[in-house]
């Protein structure tokens, strides 16, 4: 008797529902794609209990017909992928032919669809066939999925509690809505609006709905291109981050993915703008041509295979680094003022005029942040205090300057006051030093001099075996860095001469700490981790601490330094050297405007 038989179709689709329904979030994500693929400009999802009882997706695409219907429950039947060929330009977001039969297979499911005919409506159990009849004639398509997993006990045990589900299926419909701010998303749980985006096409305005007003306005516009790949988007401030890398969503032709080394490439691309524990807001869509792309990876479609990898990486860091590099990094301290009025406070918005972007000349459309407000003093209401500055910064598509300012004093012996004709600025005066002495220290490793110092008095170091191989493994490069340095015994290493750029009176000191970064380093080392490592240590180090006061002819000298920065607006661990109060709120918090 044979062994090998062909199961039957409810068992493979029960096996395959296993890859493709993994969460209450795959239903989901099927279905809302699936709305996507026929056109629908509104799609409207409903829940009950996190999707665990019950998802509906309602929309207004193409519809079916009755015979399409049914056909869409068998296995691998699909209208989106017709031929081989078509496998390598795939454009549409479902593909596979898997999604409905696995879901139809786990739960309970009611279609009702149309063409604008007369429409078909079906009932399917646990992968069976219930009822198949005439419906009303409204175009699109609307299917309810309830009690997922009433069949397979197991993985119904398996699903996370309420709130987890709820959370992932609200970060699928943000990220999609990001995708096609072309179509009015809409989800509802338990009865209660969780987002409603207007289908505008505007990317920014699907931004301030997820995120909120505070967030868009501090979003900076990205758009470059290569001869493979166009990329577009928006990136936030180094002063709007986040505690996880959810929040920065790439996009392929407006498939959501998730790819490690793009959001690798991201955060490098903020490398000093930010502590390195926390990660920005990003939406980039990538456009390219399909054939350069291959999603067929993995029935989830997240993961993706691209063509010309190194070059897409390169690519983003350098878009997100220009579009930095055009705007004022400097932090604006805003007081919001309340009012009340019908018991409700209305939180007043002013606009941050002065950090709009200047990529080609476009300013972004802010008027869409248009929210109520209450002035008491009506001639504020045409005030811009920062007319002339917006002005010359929106006139030209070169990197911004940091402003001239002028030091009146220090306070706390920490805290450098300055000011100018737009405001009030405080500069934190070791993180300032911080920045100034790593650029310095980063061109010092990367274009060493010829010039070195010999030492009066030879510096002899012992250092553990394992340590000592690691040194001498790359002792080359300190000697390229106009290091004299020699094996003299057992484990030991005597240095004679040193480059002319270490600090005086802390050449020992800084000798060691370089040491230690080349040894911290291990098997990791790399040349550029090591110039990196040593230059961010050394310009800590060597930086004026906290609480020591210094001339005023030391400050302005500072200032000076700082302002012929690359980037003047935060030290190499991401923290700000300086913040910024407006004239407009230093009135407002002294009541003079209100």
């Amino acid at each position: 008797m044979n062994k090998i038989k062909v199961m039957d179709d409810a068992l493979a689709n029960k096996i395959a529902a296993g890859e493709v329904v993994e969460k209450c979030v795959s239903v989901v994500k099927e279905l809302v794609e699936n709305s996507v693929d026929a056109g629908a400009t509104e799609i409207k999802i409903e829940i009950k209990e996190a999707g665990i009882k019950m998802i509906k997706v309602t929309d207004n695409g193409s519809g079916m017909t009755k015979e399409d219907a049914s056909l869409a429950f068998e296995r691998h039947a699909t209208s989106k992928l017709l031929d081989e060929t078509a496998l390598f330009r795939i454009s549409s977001l479902g593909f596979r032919g898997e999604a409905l039969p696995s879901i139809a297979a786990v739960s309970e499911v009611k279609l009702k669809t149309s063409t604008g005919d007369v429409g078909t409506k079906i009932l399917i159990k646990g992968g069976k066939l219930i009822k198949k009849e005439a419906s009303d004639a409204r175009k699109g398509t609307e299917i309810t999925v309830s009690n997922l997993f009433f069949n397979t006990p197991a993985r119904f045990k398996y699903l996370s509690n309420y709130y987890t589900e709820l959370s992932n299926i609200c970060e699928y419909i943000n990220k999609m809505a990001l995708s096609y701010p072309e179509i009015k998303f809409v989800l509802v749980s338990d009865e209660k609006i969780l987002l409603n985006t207007d289908g505008s096409g505007n990317l920014l305005k699907v931004i301030r709905e997820i995120y909120g007003s505070e967030v868009a306005r501090k979003m900076v516009k990205i758009e470059t291109f290569n001869d493979d790949y166009d990329i577009d988007g928006f990136v936030s401030l180094p002063e709007i981050t986040r505690s996880s890398r959810n929040h920065m969503i790439t996009l392929v032709n407006k498939r959501v993915i998730r790819n490690v080394e793009l959001n690798r490439a991201i955060n490098d691309a903020y490398h000093t703008y930010k502590p390195e524990s926390r990660y920005p807001i990003v939406v980039l869509n990538i456009n390219t041509d399909p054939s350069l792309v291959d999603v067929n990876v993995h029935p989830s479609k997240l993961d993706i295979k691209f063509s010309n990898f190194d070059d897409l990486k390169d690519l983003i860091k350098k878009g997100i680094k220009e579009g930095l590099d055009k705007v004022l990094l400097i932090p604006k301290i805003e007081k919001k003022t309340e009012f009340f009025e019908d018991k409700q406070v209305i939180k007043e918005q002013v606009l941050n005029l002065e950090r709009q972007t200047i990529i080609e000349d476009t300013k972004l459309d802010y008027s869409i942040f248009d929210e109520p407000s209450m002035l008491i003093n009506e001639d504020i209401a045409g005030y811009n205090e920062n007319s002339e500055e917006e002005n010359k910064i929106n006139s030209s598509n070169k990197k911004i300057i940091m402003p001239e300012m002028y030091p009146v004093g220090l306070a706390k012996g920490t805290y450098i006051i300055c000011h100018n004709e737009l405001g009030l600025y405080m500069i934190d005066q070791h993180a300032a030093k911080e920045r100034i002495n790593y650029e310095n220290y980063l061109k010092e490793f990367g274009n060493p001099s010829s010039n070195s110092i010999k030492m009066l008095f030879p510096l002899v170091l012992e250092f553990p075996s394992n340590e000592f191989i690691l040194i001498k493994e790359n002792i080359q490069i300190l000697r390229n860095m106009n290091f004299e340095i020699e094996e003299n015994g057992i484990n030991t290493f005597v240095i004679k001469a040193h480059p002319t750029w270490l600090q005086k009176g802390y050449e020992e000191e800084s000798i060691k700490k370089i040491l230690e970064v080349l040894i911290k380093e291990g098997k990791n080392f790399t040349v550029e981790k090591f110039r990196e490592s040593a230059a961010i240590m050394l310009s800590c180090k060597m930086a004026i601490k906290a609480n020591q006061n210094i001339s005023m002819r030391e400050m302005e000298c500072l200032i000076d330094d700082l302002r012929k920065c690359n980037n003047p607006y935060t030290c190499p661990h991401g923290r700000p050297t300086t913040i910024f109060y407006s004239n407009y709120e230093l009135e407002k918090m002294f009541k003079r405007a209100m």
